[in-house]
């Protein structure tokens, strides 16, 4: 359903913006140049009007995925639909006119102003008509019961139904489609009235089961009095699970520090929590960053790869290439490359961390991980997207059991990628015990606490100068 519907807007979008170019050469031939009824001949016979239906629309496909247009086609408001196509239509037509019409011999100004305002007349106008249409008939949809979103409500209580008649009764359905209820603290025998309209799946240890069996994309939290001191607590286990939708009942707001928004004036109070560690266009940025970066890197490092590779293989019998299971996002095991650094069965006894004077450690491998040059492979991680260029270091499951013992916010960490370096990799460095682990971790959720392009970048500097300083470990 989604990608059905993912792709209604694509292709709108498309035919809209070339529409909207076909429109504009047009426009320019006719009203500007005088050129009358010729201008039909003129604008097909020109290369540039072809090459731009094509690259045009790419280019406008590309700015509405930074902006985040195709994420949650589902839940789409009209009013933010209107918002946003009006925002990415001025900042896409005053590239498209820098770009690509700014260089045009002109006599005076007019022309200037009169393509700039023509244009974002008609491509707003295309643009944000077929995207009303197919928004309204998503909404009717949603509004009719045709389309739900699985819920989960968190607690088991008379709020808990309360909360669920309200969504049930409200004047404009909201779309939400309950799997079930958990109960908060121990689970309990029954449900009581609940129970008579959803089942009971377990309690807020089975969250990130439940989640997975149901695909989950939404939790309401409606706990007791009694239970209030566990909200935090319910919020933090939910941010483990994934990139869920967190609402909770108005009177528990005051329990939680965070960003909150109210949802709508005409569904039922429930209080949003934006758990969003940065705005959707930053997350796309981030993603063409690493894909960029690590195309370069595997390009200019090919002689440095090519190098290392003859020297781990002449210098100790075993593979050039050492891959490990790690742990990454949302808690989905991958595998990471690195340049071999280790003899051959260095952990045959079972896992075991390294220490500056590890005697498993090879010369060159010594020397490698003070420049952090066994770590150039994961580059390849970064463009598959298992990693990203800057994020926490991702750990073995065998470690993170012991870290979540005792420093459970590790879990935390899973709500992004890992990366190749990270805010606790510049400040701390390799960590040789869990008890190193856990006192970087405080320095990766400052980085959860402060996730920003530009906060990667200041990483991303720091590391270069450790690089070159030699001082990694």
């Amino acid at each position: 359903m989604k990608r059905k519907q993912t792709l209604k807007y694509i292709i709108c979008d498309v035919l809209s913006a070339m529409l909207a170019w076909a429109a504009l050469f047009l426009f320019r031939k006719m009203e500007l140049e005088d050129n009358g009824l010729e201008a039909m001949g003129d604008v097909l016979s020109d290369p540039n009007f072809w090459l731009g239906l094509v690259v045009v629309p790419a280019g406008w496909l590309a700015l509405y995925t930074i902006m985040g247009t195709y994420r949650n086609v589902l839940r789409r408001a009209r009013l933010k639909e209107l918002i946003e196509t009006f925002v990415a239509t001025i900042i896409g037509v005053v590239v498209l006119f820098f770009v690509l019409l700014i260089d045009d011999e002109i006599t005076n100004y007019h022309y200037y102003y009169a393509s700039f305002l023509f244009l974002l007349a008609v491509h707003f106008t295309l643009t944000y008509l077929p995207r009303l249409i197919i928004t309204s008939q998503t909404v009717r949809r949603v509004h009719s019961r045709h389309i739900g979103f699985p819920t989960l409500m968190i607690g088991i209580g008379p709020k808990a139904m309360q909360t669920y008649l309200d969504l049930e009764n409200q004047e404009t359905y909201s779309g939400n489609l309950f799997v079930g209820c958990v109960s908060v603290g121990e689970p309990t025998t029954g449900c009581g009235e609940i129970e008579k309209v959803m089942p009971k799946l377990g309690g807020i240890s089975d969250l990130r089961r439940i989640v997975e069996e149901h695909h989950v994309e939404e939790a309401i939290i409606a706990v007791e009095d009694n239970e209030k001191e566990m909200v935090d607590q319910i919020i933090f286990a939910l941010n483990t699970c994934g990139d869920l939708i967190i609402k909770l009942t108005p009177d528990a707001r005051d329990l939680i520090v965070g960003s909150i928004k109210q949802e709508s004036i005409f569904h039922s109070p429930l209080i949003v929590i934006n758990n969003r560690l940065m705005d959707e266009w930053q997350y796309s940025l981030k993603r063409i960053f690493d894909i960029v970066i690590a195309v370069l890197a595997m390009v200019v490092l090919s002689p440095v790869y090519l190098v290392t590779a003859i020297i781990v293989k002449c210098t100790s019998p075993g593979p050039v290439f050492y891959a490990q299971e790690r742990i990454g996002y949302h808690g989905k095991p991958f595998k990471m490359h690195k340049f071999r650094s280790m003899y051959i069965d260095a952990e045959e006894s079972g896992p075991a961390l390294s220490k500056d004077d590890d005697p498993r450690i090879t010369p060159f491998g010594r020397f490698m991980r003070k420049v952090r040059l066994d770590e150039i492979p994961q580059f390849y991680n970064v463009l598959k997207g298992t990693m990203s260029l800057v994020g926490p270091r991702p750990e073995r499951q065998y470690y993170i059991d012991q870290i979540v013992k005792r420093a459970p916010e590790y879990l935390l960490l899973q709500r992004i990628k890992p990366g190749i370096t990270s805010w606790g990799q510049v400040k701390y460095g390799y960590a040789s015990s869990v008890d190193e682990m856990v006192e970087r971790l405080r320095y990766d959720l400052l980085y959860l606490d402060n996730m920003s392009l530009s906060t990667d970048l200041k990483i991303l500097v720091y590391t270069v100068i450790i690089i070159l300083q030699g001082r990694g470990k």
